[in-house]
């Protein structure tokens, strides 16, 4: 999806306003298989609803992620796949792109880590370290399979782990007691590939980023950002610094990834490859660049990274936070050392936890929980949307249960927002010809709704400014609630019996009220937003975010105007598919 539904579609545009610029990027997406709900709440939704809010606000903004396509687990999954690593990336990489575009994920650009242009930055990353002094090349020890020829990396020698017995620990970490493993500790080490036995140690020789000599400079940066970063990243941050910046290889024995340019170390890694998080980071800025060469925009990309006035924002899970807080910026910190137009380190990144499937982890082996390709066959990408930013785990983990999702669905979406669209549309075709009310005048009662919306809309752009969306979702949901209220005692159903004035203004109110939930809730609900928008009888081209008064927001429509009474928006998900989709998604016993 090359540019965002925002500012294609005919039906929702913005006015843009190039004085602000915001570059957003969320974590990249591994390439083997479909993500679940959690790696999809966990950076790439968020990043797109703060994206969409940066649009509506009229911010020059660049949403950019892309699939991360190196290192063993591609192999490995290309191999079950029978397939080619080169051609299984590519598969996989469209099935995740249309995903997301199902998602209505606003991506400016979806890249791959394995472009030429990664390539090339990557190479050009290595050497300015090699120059400036950061890398160094050491003989460690790794395995060898005489069976296969060549070195094992991590992922691909199994064998029993020597803390907890498990037979089947992977040469990284064991799965079963999750201690973190060297191969060479494996008891009874064999090949992931072939299952032979025939393997030996031997040394190989690799190069070493020399994290350790920046430990002192990013907690300085670290500690620069306490009180704007949450505490879950910050504290993740601390404790790698704390227990002591590690020096880390950064190429492997693998045929699929970056080469090790011939002009780094004497040409002595001829045939090796650079660690997937190494180039993996840097394909933030190489993706930026694909975009600029697919929409013809030149070097633009650059002054995305390099411009002091352009304010980066990251999305990641907690799992990636060490690497964006401590790994990426070391090689930035290196790289940038001699540069005279230095590449931008992150000023806001935004952490979060874990969700879980009904209390226990999602797992694609076991089919155990929801993954994006079966959420979006069983109910449109708006009602996912809506409950993950509700539920988003950003002060701990949550969890996930169908009563809670149900729950959440008929209350929220089909209860409040749902009927109120449907109430007041409905209400005006009926009594008043289907077009916005030209009776009347607002009174106490709009008055004193007007004062506590402005309240409220200001608190609600302002979670979301600060990036803390389960607390913006509760006042969105406030809002929504307000209106119902409002409409309530109004009761036009009752007033226009003996004061059609009276019932014409406030079915306008409630009309400007549908128009104005749908600006609010663009963002989350993208697809409803469009279709409750239309349904006011508001002009389709302009979906700003509310900043003026609500007094002159809620007298935006003009009397006259056709009003669209829509189908049923959100259905109410009923006991019995509840009930169908946990045994569906429960996964083997």
């Amino acid at each position: 999806m090359a540019n965002p539904p925002l500012q294609d579609s005919a039906e929702v545009k913005v006015l843009m306003n190039s004085s602000s610029r915001v570059l957003i990027t969320s974590a990249l997406p591994y390439i083997n298989g479909v993500k679940h709900l959690g790696n999809l709440v966990g950076s790439m939704l968020p990043a797109d609803v703060y994206a969409r809010f940066c649009r509506a606000r009229g911010r020059d903004t660049l949403y950019i992620c892309a699939t991360d396509e190196h290192g063993t687990p591609a192999e490995l999954a290309a191999l079950e796949a029978g397939q080619s690593v080169a051609d299984y990336c590519r598969e996989q990489h469209e099935i995740q792109k249309n995903v997301g575009a199902g998602f209505e994920l606003s991506w400016d650009y979806f890249g791959r880590s394995s472009s030429p242009q990664n390539h090339r930055l990557t190479q050009e990353f290595a050497r300015a370290l090699w120059a400036n002094g950061h890398l160094e090349v050491r003989t460690t020890k790794q395995v060898f399979s005489r069976f296969e020829g060549r070195f094992l990396p991590d992922r691909y020698v199994v064998g029993t782990c020597p803390h907890c017995g498990y037979d089947r620990a992977r040469g990284d970490q064991c799965e079963n007691c999750t201690r973190v493993l060297d191969p060479v500790d494996l008891i009874n080490p064999r090949s992931a590939l072939s299952g032979s036995t025939e393997i030996e140690i031997r040394d190989s020789a690799h190069l070493f980023l020399k994290q350790s000599s920046f430990a002192e400079k990013i907690r300085a940066w670290i500690d620069t950002k306490k009180t704007e970063w949450p505490p879950l990243v910050t504290s993740i941050a601390y404790k790698w610094l704390d227990e002591g910046l590690q020096d880390r290889g950064i190429t492997r024995d693998l045929a699929w990834g970056v080469p090790v340019p011939d002009d780094i170390a004497g040409g002595q890694l001829k045939g090796k490859v650079f660690y997937v998080w190494f180039d993996a980071p840097i394909e933030y800025i190489a993706a930026t660049e694909e975009w600029a060469d697919a929409t013809g925009k030149g070097d633009v990309w650059r002054d995305w990274w390099t411009n002091k006035d352009v304010r980066y924002v990251e999305f990641m899970g907690k799992d990636n936070v060490p690497f964006h807080t401590v790994g990426f910026p070391c090689t930035l910190l290196g790289v940038n050392e001699k540069k005279n137009d230095p590449w931008r380190l992150v000023d806001q990144l935004k952490g979060f936890n874990y969700i879980n499937y009904d209390g226990g982890k999602f797992s694609t082996s076991q089919k155990r929980g929801v993954f994006m390709d079966a959420a979006l066959e069983i109910l449109p990408a708006d009602y996912w949307r809506y409950y993950l930013i509700a539920n988003a785990p950003e002060s701990s983990d949550s969890n996930f249960t169908w009563a809670h999702f149900a729950g959440v669905i008929n209350k929220d979406l089909a209860d409040v927002l749902g009927n109120f669209v449907n109430r007041v549309t409905k209400f005006c075709a009926a009594r008043f010809d289907g077009i916005v009310p030209v009776e009347g005048e607002y009174g106490e009662d709009e008055q004193a709704l007007i004062a506590a919306l402005d309240a409220k809309i200001k608190t609600y752009t302002d979670y979301f400014e600060a990036m803390e969306f389960r607390k913006a979702l509760g006042e969105l949901r406030a809002i929504w609630v307000l209106g119902n209220e409002y409409l309530t005692k109004a009761a036009p159903w009752t007033s226009v019996k003996t004061d059609r004035a009276k019932a014409g203004a406030s079915v306008r109110m409630g009309l400007n009220l549908v128009r104005l939930f749908a600006h609010l809730s663009w963002p989350v609900i993208p697809l409803a937003a469009a279709k409750i928008h239309e349904a006011s009888g508001a002009p389709p081209a302009i979906l700003p975010w509310p900043d003026q008064p609500m007094v002159q927001f809620l007298n935006g429509l003009t009397p006259g105007s056709v009003v669209n009474v829509p189908d049923v928006l959100f259905a109410k998900i009923e006991d019995t598919k509840i009930a169908e989709w946990e045994a569906r998604f429960g996964g083997t016993p």
